[in-house]
């Protein structure tokens, strides 16, 4: 009985499938715009642009009537290649807009394709609400006739649906019965085999306790398991894997390092020079977020996120002034150290040429950054273990030639070999 119903559960789903795709095809003529506007979002592309008023980048209304498709597709693909290559459109472009947009290699043609019907269909949208009397009455009747052929078509669906569940329902019905009537003799079988494992399991425990040996075995047994337990617990003290605090403003590295591909060290400029990475200043934010506000999320207004940071530097997003009242943001640490171990992020970073994600996990694709790795002694001396050093570089040349020097018996100073660094003394 079992397999009839499974039997019937995957006519179900089979026709289940068969009415979703011709709910898609019925919808495929709307596919267009549709992904258009999803990639209009997920590229933050609304950062830069509008319909109907310019932002960081240049107003997209009439971008269809202003531009050849070929060059668009191009452009979107490498505008910096355009400008560098002399196209007169990129060079005046790039003389009206200082902000270079970013290269979006992995859209395919379709993929910009659908983007600018989008921004055709954004522009419908404003022509329609500034159009009165009877042009607006036409094209609602046309939009309201595609519109009932829809709702007629789903209704159709959704009865389809119906008719094939209740059908469903009463040949589930009547196998229900049909295993009711042989319920009482499974019960009965049921109860045997329970009083059978009861009585079972009551011998094994009395000749389990009977054999000393086995108990003495048993008992060493836990002993280890609970020594292990407590050695690993031991182990991880101090350990943070997977900390990750709640920040005073929720700054997504995914849509800065992963969406936009902004570079770590445009924030983090300490890393490559110096022994901390650093934290950026508000006033890094500000360079991209005097005129970036998200507002195209927040109904015009903005974001709320950003406005902290407006709110910390004690400035007014309609006059574009500054005040004389900023605060500092009380950003919480994630990735620490002990006191008693030095760490150089310049020695790594710019001599060891080590990636940021090599000890900082993905943080192109963190919406909250976490501690992603151990950062435990043994994990630092594995790396250590394992990493080749590359020589070529004038750090080692210097060393090279101060060794030289020696041979040949001439002086040799402290300074020749990195003496004068700052981090030799201030930790």
């Amino acid at each position: 009985m079992r397999n009839i119903s499974s039997v019937l559960g995957k006519l179900a789903k089979t026709m289940s499938v068969g009415l979703m795709l011709l709910f898609a095809v019925t919808m495929s003529r709307a596919q267009d715009a549709a992904n258009g506007a999803a990639l209009f979002k997920a590229n933050a592309c609304q950062s830069c642009h509008a319909i109907g008023k310019k932002l960081t980048g240049p107003d997209l209304a009439g971008l269809a009537e202003r531009r050849e498709e070929a060059w668009i597709i191009k452009w979107i693909h490498n505008p910096q290649g355009m400008v560098d290559s002399g196209d007169p459109i990129a060079v005046e472009l790039k003389g009206q807009y200082p902000t270079m947009m970013a290269s979006y290699a992995n859209l395919s043609e379709d993929d910009i394709r659908d983007i600018i019907a989008y921004v055709g269909a954004e522009e419908v949208k404003l022509a329609e609400k500034a159009v009165t009397g009877d042009a607006g009455a036409a094209g609602g009747g046309a939009s309201n006739d595609a519109n009932t052929l829809m709702i007629v078509g789903l209704i159709a669906i959704v009865v389809l649906a119906v008719v094939v569940i209740v059908v469903l329902n009463r040949v589930i019905r009547s196998l229900e019965k049909v295993i009711a009537a042989n319920q009482a003799a499974i019960e009965a079988a049921q109860a045997k085999n329970e009083v059978y494992q009861e009585s079972s399991v009551a011998k094994f425990a009395k000749a389990f306790v009977q054999n000393k040996k086995l108990v003495g075995f048993a008992v060493l047994g836990l002993v280890a398991f609970l020594g292990v337990l407590g050695w690993n617990t031991m182990w991880n003290v101090g350990v943070h894997t997977g900390y990750q605090p709640v920040q005073p403003i929720k700054f997504s590295h995914q849509i800065h390092a992963g969406v936009n591909q902004i570079e770590c060290q445009y924030c983090h400029g300490g890393a490559y020079k110096s022994k901390n990475a650093s934290i950026p200043s508000a006033n890094v934010c500000m360079n991209c977020h005097n005129t970036v506000t998200a507002s195209d999320h927040y109904d015009g207004a903005v974001s709320p996120e950003i406005a902290k940071i407006y709110k910390a530097v004690d400035f007014n997003p309609e006059t574009k002034e500054y005040g004389n009242n900023p605060k500092p943001i009380q950003w919480v640490r994630i990735h620490n150290l002990p006191d008693f171990a030095y760490f150089n992020h310049s020695q790594h970073v710019t001599v060891a040429g080590v990636e940021c994600q090599t000890c900082h996990g993905p943080i192109e694709n963190m919406e909250e950054v976490y501690q992603y790795s151990p950062l435990t002694m043994k994990w630092c001396v594995d790396c250590h273990r394992e990493t080749e050093v590359d020589v070529n570089n004038a750090y080692y040349d210097q060393l090279i030639e101060a060794h030289e020097k020696l041979k040949k018996g001439e002086k040799m100073t402290a300074a020749m070999i990195g003496g004068l660094e700052c981090g030799k003394c201030h930790y």
